[in-house]
């Protein structure tokens, strides 16, 4: 069946960009965040490229592309993983909502962020014995998640009233590092004022952090957003800071029209040519994750040429401008954001970010490692040529 939105993935760049995290954070470990489906990318698809598979006891010093651990954000992206048999470190970042999911994660050997009191309450109707792995979580200035600075020592005293518990580090989260740098600096510094004297692996830097300052770095970082080659920073881009795009996402040409000046494009008419224009109607919308923002204002590559979206992006298709495209025909294939066109810029265009694109895709968008879409390309061109 020939896809009529797909997302060609690069295993290549994806490693590429873990790279570039490793020759910038030195000795600190990486904890690759892979939550939300590897931010639209594949959660499985991407563990599987950043990952040593040879098992445990059996993986000697990670390469400069390997994910010392990984991050989720609950229990049911861990099992999702282990049930593809991703045995990697695996953190679920926020933590467990019942005893029951606390004894699955036992189970399953995952790592539990504990965030507040209830949490912390909750592991602790643990039987005695029960070797949980526990990260504790400090509310630096995010106003999110973590226990108040204040609060520190005494939950320290209370995790460490359990030695069977491995006590695997403490991690703060940064609001502003994207923008402020020195904001960031001060969350570091009062996280590390609550945890005093203590002893523990420490986890402060996210992308944006471990962009701002090397400071920040510690004993763990967690990118998320840089490993699939987006930028976290408004200020530089992706290219410029050596990354490469780990997604290209595609759809193709259902219909072409030859609009005359006065007529109004898409719902609502809120396009009307103004002259002679020719239209295509792309096989993509906000049902498989286009947004409706980019209405009037997105563009796409078609023929490596940016040509803008123009009228309502409508649940399956969105119409662009392709009159300076005289070649263009039905069955074209158009790039939505990717190689040639950043994801970063669309988003800007939709007033939102690329997290929010990427994460956003739906099921009906099929994900395809690069060699799988060259095969499916040459499919379709034999099937074309029939």
């Amino acid at each position: 069946m020939t896809p009529r939105v797909w997302a060609e993935l690069d295993p290549q760049a994806l490693r590429h960009n873990l790279a570039q995290v490793r020759a910038r954070v030195g000795s600190a470990r990486i904890m690759a965040v892979i939550k939300a489906n590897g931010y639209g990318h594949g959660a499985v698809w991407a563990a599987r490229c950043l990952r040593d598979l040879r098992g445990p006891g059996q993986e000697g010093r990670r390469a400069p592309w390997e994910a010392d651990a990984f991050a989720v954000a609950c229990l049911e992206e861990a099992l999702a993983l282990r049930a593809a048999r991703v045995q990697a470190p695996m953190i679920v970042l926020e933590g467990v909502l019942s005893v029951e999911e606390a004894r699955v994660c036992l189970r399953e050997k995952l790592e539990v962020v504990v965030h507040d009191h209830w949490q912390l309450a909750l592991m602790e109707e643990l039987p005695r014995g029960a070797e949980a792995r526990i990260w504790i979580k400090i509310d630096s200035g995010m106003r999110r998640l973590g226990f108040p600075l204040e609060a520190v020592p005494a939950v320290l005293e209370r995790l460490q009233a359990r030695p069977e518990w491995k006590l695997c580090g403490a991690m703060t989260h940064l609001a502003s590092a994207d923008e402020d740098t020195d904001s960031a600096l001060l969350q570091a510094q009062r996280f590390d004022t609550a945890l005093g004297g203590a002893r523990l692996p420490r986890s402060i830097a996210n992308s944006a952090g471990v962009l701002a300052d090397d400071t920040l770095h510690r004993d763990w970082v967690r990118p998320g957003l840089m490993l699939y080659g987006m930028s976290p920073r408004g200020d530089q881009d992706a290219a410029a800071l050596g990354l490469r795009p780990v997604m290209t996402l595609h759809s193709r040409v259902l219909a072409i029209r030859d609009c005359v000046a006065g007529d109004a494009v898409g719902y609502g008419g809120t396009h009307v040519c103004q002259a002679p224009t020719r239209v295509a109607t792309v096989a993509v919308g906000y049902a498989d994750g286009f947004q409706r923002a980019l209405s009037n204002c997105g563009s796409m590559l078609l023929h490596g040429q940016r040509v803008p979206v123009i009228g309502r992006v409508s649940m399956d298709m969105t119409a662009i401008d392709v009159t300076a495209l005289p070649a263009a025909a039905v069955g074209d294939e158009v790039t939505l954001w990717g190689e040639g066109l950043p994801a970063e810029e669309q988003a800007r265009a939709a007033g939102t970010l690329a997290y929010e694109l990427c994460a956003g895709l739906t099921q009906r968008v099929h994900l395809q490692s690069r060699a799988a879409a060259r095969d499916q390309a040459a499919l379709s061109e034999a099937v074309a040529r029939y």
